[in-house]
């Protein structure tokens, strides 16, 4: 069984890009529609296409399991969805502790935010200068439902 167990926050300045190791692209589309039960997302990170399955269990903890597949199959399941989202993913290293920033496109753009894993809920955490306001649980945050109402049609 593999755990998530991750916190996410809004960003408040740029000061969080002078510590980027790697950057990619990532374009992401659900088959599952809502947040009660599992949550099957394809993800194409321009190499490869991976299936997850994610499921939330308390607080900040999540069940996540992916797997890479065929090219051919994430190319043919890609084109038959509707909600997608794309962001630039920038990989940081912090006080040796490994942050993401994900700097959303499209529709969703400018909504920047940042997550860090964490080995269990009550590890301890240094918050970077550039960190706003806590957004993890908040539903409307999470990348479903920016697939299904994307930021920019929010009031």
């Amino acid at each position: 069984m593999v755990l998530e167990i991750e916190r996410r926050f809004l960003i408040k300045n740029d000061n969080w890009k002078k510590f980027i190791t790697k950057k990619i692209f990532i374009e992401q589309g659900y088959l599952s529609k809502d947040l009660d039960g599992w949550i099957i997302r394809i993800r194409f990170t321009g190499k490869e296409f991976k299936i997850a399955l994610k499921k939330h269990i308390e607080s900040f903890t999540n069940y996540e399991f992916e797997y890479t597949i065929p090219r051919k199959d994430g190319e043919t399941i890609m084109s038959n969805i509707k909600n997608v989202i794309k962001k630039e993913r920038f990989f940081l290293e912090i006080e040796k502790k490994s942050w993401i920033i994900d700097c959303f496109k499209d529709d969703n753009y400018p909504l920047e935010i940042a997550e860090i894993e964490l080995t269990n809920e009550e590890e301890d955490l240094s918050l970077p200068s550039f960190i706003s306001k806590e957004i993890t649980g908040l539903i409307r945050y999470s990348n479903l439902s920016l697939a299904n109402k994307p930021f920019s049609k929010w009031n």
